[in-house]
C-alpha cells in the first residue's frame, strides 16, 4: 500500500460532530444506512429517519421542508439508487437522474435548513477503470470510467463536486467519502441482483443443503477485490464526522485485497460446504484488481476491526436467521 499520498490541506478547526447530536440518516433502510443507524445510536446520538413512503428524497421541496422542520445537527447521505451490472446497463437514465435528484435535494435542503455537518457517501466506481492500484483519491477524473456503470459513477462525481462547491461558496463543513465493496447484515442475497460475496454465501449454502457435488463459479478466480464489513464502514463514517474537515474525498476500505478464488474458499469454509469448486473460464473475469489506497483514512487514526472471515461468518448467521425457508 502506498503511503506517500499527502493529506489534504487542513482548514481552521471548527465545531464538527458533538456528543448527542441529532443526525438525519438518508437511506436508513439500506445496507449502509442501517449500519449507520446502529453505530450512531450506540454512540449516543439521536438518529432521525424518514421512510420513502413518507418522503421522496428526489423531490426538492418536500425534502427541504422536512429538513427545515427537524433542523438536524448533521446529515449522512447514504440514500441512492443502486444495482448490479444489468440494472446499470439497462436503466442508465434512472441511475443518473434519480441519484442526481437525491443529492441535489438533500444537500441543498440541508444547507437551507442550516445543517452544520454533512457526509456524502459515494462509491469506488467513481475512479477510472484502469486507475493505478491501490487507487488514490487523486485518481479521480484522470481516465475513462467503467462503461457499465458510468451513469451512476457520474452522478456520484457530481455529488463530490456539489460538496466541494458548498464548502467553497458557503464555508459549509460538508465532506465526502468513497467506500470499497461492502457486505454485512442487511445485504442483498437475491442471486439475480446481489454482489459477489452474498451471492457466494447463498450459492455455497444451497449447495450444502442440496448435497451438490460441485459449485461452478464464473471466470478464473484470479481477479483481486477488497471487502469491508459495513459496521466498519459505519465506524469510519463516525470518525470522519468527528474529525475530518476538507473538500478532498476520503477512501474507506481496509487496504487489503484477495483473489476471488481465495474469497470463494473462505466462504466455502464458513458455510461448511464439502464439495468441489469449478471455474468456468469461458465467462469474463472483469477488472483484474480494484483496491483503494486508505492512507488518508489511516492518517486520522482509523483501522477496520472486523477480519474478513469473522465478518463473513456474522453475515452468514444473520442471513440464516432471516431465511428459514431456504435453510
Amino acid at each position: 500500500m502506498t503511503t506517500d499520498l499527502p493529506g489534504p490541506p487542513q482548514e481552521p478547526v471548527r465545531p464538527l460532530l458533538r456528543p448527542g447530536s441529532r443526525i438525519f440518516v438518508a437511506g436508513h433502510r439500506g445496507l449502509v444506512g442501517s449500519a449507520l443507524v446502529r453505530r450512531l445510536t450506540a454512540e449516543g446520538h439521536e438518529v432521525l429517519t424518514r421512510g420513502r413512503e413518507l418522503l421522496d428524497l428526489r423531490e426538492a421541496a418536500p425534502t427541504e421542508a422536512y429538513l427545515r422542520d427537524i433542523r438536524p445537527d448533521a446529515v449522512v447521505l447514504a440514500a441512492a439508487k443502486v444495482g448490479g451490472i444489468m440494472a446499470n446497463s439497462t436503466s442508465p437514465v434512472q441511475f443518473l437522474e434519480d441519484n442526481l435528484r437525491i443529492q441535489l435535494s438533500v444537500i441543498a435542503g440541508a444547507h437551507t435548513a442550516g445543517t452544520g455537518r454533512l457526509l456524502f457517501l459515494g462509491s469506488s466506481c467513481i475512479y477510472p477503470k484502469h486507475a493505478p492500484q491501490p487507487i488514490r483519491e487523486d485518481a479521480l477524473l484522470t481516465g475513462p470510467l467503467e462503461p457499465t456503470n458510468e451513469a451512476y459513477a457520474l452522478a456520484k462525481i457530481a455529488g463530490i463536486t456539489q460538496i466541494q462547491a458548498y464548502r467553497r461558496q458557503y464555508g459549509a463543513a460538508y465532506i465526502s467519502a468513497m467506500p470499497t465493496n461492502l457486505y454485512g447484515p442487511g445485504d442483498n442475497f437475491d442471486l439475480e441482483t446481489s454482489h459477489v460475496l452474498p451471492a457466494l454465501i447463498r450459492r455455497f449454502h444451497e449447495a450444502k443443503r442440496d448435497n451438490a457435488p460441485e459449485v461452478t463459479l464464473w471466470g478464473s478466480g484470479s481477479p483481486r477485490r477488497e471487502f469491508l464489513h459495513v459496521d466498519d464502514l459505519a465506524a469510519a463514517c463516525v470518525r470522519l464526522l468527528e474529525s475530518y474537515d476538507s473538500d478532498e474525498p476520503v477512501n474507506i476500505g481496509c487496504g487489503q485485497d484477495l483473489t476471488i478464488r481465495e474469497l470463494a474458499e473462505t466462504v466455502q469454509e464458513v458455510t461448511g460446504y464439502q464439495g468441489r469448486i469449478a471455474w468456468d473460464v469461458s465467462k469474463p473475469d472483469g477488472t483484474p484488481r480494484k483496491l483503494l489506497d486508505v492512507s488518508r483514512l489511516s492518517s486520522i487514526g482509523f483501522t477496520p476491526q472486523i477480519p474478513l472471515k469473522d465478518g463473513i461468518a456474522r453475515t452468514y448467521a444473520w442471513w440464516l436467521g432471516r431465511s428459514a425457508p431456504l435453510a
